[in-house]
């Protein structure tokens, strides 16, 4: 028990969460002897495969994951989002996100929440007890609140994400041993704060798991050049949340879960290509760059991971189709996205989800009116470039999916069955005996 604890002197009980972005539940139950620690909360409280969202995007999950609703409440649909009626895109960051977050309800609570690494929180916010913003920031200078924290962690050198770029480079060695200094300096800096047991919710986020994945996974799948690198990579990310599991006092109960998995990449599939070639979007460029490019003749286009919307009229800055037709038009791309084939004959969609039955919200205005979940194997891409093939190679090996995201669970009452992303929130507003309106998520307690 932490000294902390043993001072407050009160019995409400506490969480401690770690997420694992990107790891999927089937790499540790395959090689449970080599992740004992992750086993170990399968085994004395509750493990398992969960879903993850509609669409399976780390920039959407996590403002998903931590709100327990759907991107039409969030209004965070992936790493690109367009504005109303217009043409301009931007990258969503943390003000962006419309529904009110796991820790804030915390903190209207009188408790007390430290937020590390969450991806799609810059700026930090200042009305918690402490933040570290993630993905997407620029620094720690500017991504740590209050003072002292960022004092500390420019102090230690931490590292807000892995330098990716080096993933692309054949050989590899420098890539991982950039990724193991990323995630020692991030296990660093929450030892320090879990151990510091001053908080009643500690949420971190181990991001160079996605990375890793990212460049490695196919090796691990296919038994590559890179496989045992990968694996010892995981035994310490294992072992790390061993050790943190060991500071935890008796109060507090530890939740790990991933916002996505993640499979073997065999081709990226460029979407607004194939919609140019099937006749469905056209540029106005010689060189398009941007969703502003696309010729008032386009029907559709496409925004990664997957989204397709119809350019329709009086929504759209360039819209053509009518809303009269928008059914129809939607029905007919539906029922292409479907009957459409890899250069291997498969399918590229395991379904097609419209907007209706994936979103719903105050901040659906901006929501694709399809989104396909692929086969494992195809990479959805949408650029405007003008990319030469549909289907191609990139430096990248792995890829996100909507099934296979993890969750573990360190309560012998918590069940894991039927479970999804939007599940989560409110499982940790029960083991904190915070109380909340079961309405206002789309998801439900485990325990």
């Amino acid at each position: 028990m932490g000294l902390f604890d043993r001072i407050r002197g009160d019995d409400e009980p506490r969480v401690a969460f770690f997420g694992i972005d990107g790891v999927p539940y089937s790499l540790i139950a395959d090689n449970e002897d080599r992740f004992e620690n992750l086993t170990a909360i399968a085994q004395e409280g509750a493990g398992g495969a969960i879903d993850s969202i509609v669409p399976p995007e780390s920039s959407a999950c996590w403002p998903s994951l931590t709100t327990g609703v759907n991107p039409g409440q969030t209004g965070v649909y992936g790493f690109q989002d367009r504005e109303v009626g217009s043409a301009e895109t931007y990258v969503p960051m943390g003000n962006d996100v419309q529904a009110t977050r796991l820790w804030d309800r915390v903190q209207s609570a009188g408790r007390d929440a430290t937020v590390m690494n969450v991806p799609v929180t810059f700026p930090p916010q200042r009305d918690v007890q402490r933040m570290v913003s993630g993905f997407l920031s620029p620094g720690v200078e500017k991504a740590a609140y209050p003072d002292e924290i960022r004092e500390t962690l420019q102090d230690s050198d931490y590292r807000i994400d892995v330098n990716a770029k080096l993933g692309h480079n054949d050989d590899k060695t420098e890539f991982i041993e950039d990724a193991h200094e990323t995630l020692e300096k991030r296990f660093e800096a929450f030892e320090q704060y879990v151990h510091g047991d001053d908080w009643d919710l500690f949420f971190g986020v181990f991001m160079t798991t996605d990375r890793v994945n990212h460049f490695l996974f196919e090796d691990y799948e296919e038994d590559g050049q890179y496989k045992e690198e990968f694996l010892e990579f995981y035994e310490k990310v294992d072992d790390y949340l061993g050790q943190l599991r060991e500071l935890l006092a008796d109060d507090v109960t530890m939740v790990v879960a991933s916002d996505h998995g993640f499979t073997t990449l065999d081709h990226e599939v460029h979407c607004n290509e194939w919609l140019r070639e099937e006749g469905w979007l056209s540029y106005d460029a010689d060189e398009p760059e941007e969703l502003g490019d696309l010729d008032e003749s386009t029907k559709a286009y496409s925004l990664i991971p997957g989204r397709f919307y119809v350019n329709l009229e009086d929504r759209e800055a360039n819209g053509s189709v009518p809303e009269d037709d928008y059914e129809s038009v939607r029905a007919d791309l539906k029922a292409k996205l479907e009957a459409w084939e890899g250069p291997d004959g498969r399918p590229v969609a395991d379904r097609v989800v419209t907007k209706e039955q994936a979103f719903r919200g105050e901040h659906d205005d901006i929501a694709p009116d399809l989104v396909v979940i692929p086969n494992h194997g195809f990479d959805l891409k949408a650029g405007f470039k003008g990319d030469s093939d549909v289907f191609g190679v990139g430096p990248r090996n792995g890829m996100h999916s909507f099934d296979n995201a993890c969750l573990f669970v360190d309560d012998d009452d918590a069940r894991i069955s039927d479970v999804d992303l939007y599940d989560i929130a409110p499982t940790l507003l029960s083991l904190l005996d915070v109380e909340y309106d079961r309405a206002a998520f789309d998801g439900s307690s485990l325990v």
